[in-house]
């Protein structure tokens, strides 16, 4: 079975050929090999527009805020009480994007959505970490988070994460039932690992997830075709991931249109002290302080 490194992974359309991205410590579980401290994020590189082009939509643009309340509705208030100096800008009413989901044919994988709107996704991983002042803060902000779920963490209270996606708008997708390296397990392991959590989230939620994201990041040609059996169409990778403190890159040092950032649902025992609703302060103020702001994944795609 091929395998490639991330570096080489490019939106999949058609037949895919085999892509494994391989991340340092510090993974999705807060212990061991994988995801977000330590190896920093994905390095696939999705379509996106010329660096030379204008912006289309600047944040901020739009409806005239009510009294007391930003544009985005959210009461002026609220950006004190969680940490942040000003309001986070509208995302754009109408998204330019570029569809990325295929009515047919294998998952597509991808790191980054092609827009010029001056926006950027939140994704939280694994869901180990259930601190409700979270969801007061997702509600108060009207932050539209994509929830990448694993049952073996999660499943202990899928009720929260219910309430995090309503107070935000957000949605919940899949994270495999163990969080498993995939790329260890033959092609009946890994569909067995997806589909059941496929499976398990419909039953829970309703709707069948259509977006996953491999555990650390790992995954081979056996990883997207069972995927695709399942009904999944899009693997999920990202261009950055939020540390305790500050962002890791992908390249560069600044955020770019359309990036996917990663976070996980962890507490102060992983986080050193901080928790996750002051980690997740931190991250948005470094957003703002690039001049972007946040829209919910799922309308690009």
């Amino acid at each position: 079975m091929r395998v490639r490194a991330r570096r080489s992974v490019s939106w999949v359309a058609g037949a895919l050929a085999a892509g494994v991205l391989v991340v340092g410590a510090g993974g999705c579980s807060g212990r061991g090999a994988g995801e977000g401290e330590g190896g920093g994020p994905p390095k696939a590189t999705a379509p996106t527009p010329d660096d030379t082009t204008p912006d289309r939509t600047t944040p901020g643009q739009g409806a005239a805020a009510a009294p007391g309340a930003d544009a985005r509705g959210v009461p002026l208030k609220a950006y004190a009480t969680w940490g942040l100096a000003g309001p986070l800008a509208p995302a754009p009413a109408k998204p330019d994007r570029t569809p990325v989901l295929k009515p047919s044919g294998p998952p597509v994988v991808f790191d980054r959505v092609r827009t010029n709107d001056k926006v950027v996704f939140l994704t939280f991983d694994d869901g180990a970490e259930k601190d409700p002042q979270f969801v007061r803060m997702v509600g108060e902000l009207k932050l539209p988070i994509s929830m990448f779920l694993t049952d073996s963490v999660a499943g202990s209270d899928y009720g929260h994460f219910a309430r995090l996606r309503d107070a935000g708008g957000g949605a919940i997708q899949n994270h495999t039932t163990g969080h498993a390296n995939l790329r260890t397990l033959p092609y009946e392991g890994q569909r067995k690992q997806i589909c059941d959590q496929q499976d398990r989230l419909e039953a829970r939620f309703g709707t069948r997830p259509t977006l996953f994201r491999p555990p650390y990041g790992n995954y081979n040609d056996d990883t997207v075709r069972a995927a695709g059996s399942c009904g999944v169409k899009a693997l999920v990778l990202w261009r950055e991931s939020m540390q305790i403190h500050d962002m890791r890159y992908a390249e560069g040092d600044r955020l770019r249109s359309g990036d996917i950032v990663l976070a996980h649902f962890r507490g102060p025992d992983e986080l050193k002290g901080s928790t996750i609703t002051e980690m997740t302060a931190r991250m948005l103020r470094r957003i703002q302080d690039q001049g972007f702001t946040v829209a919910r994944l799922e309308d690009y795609l």
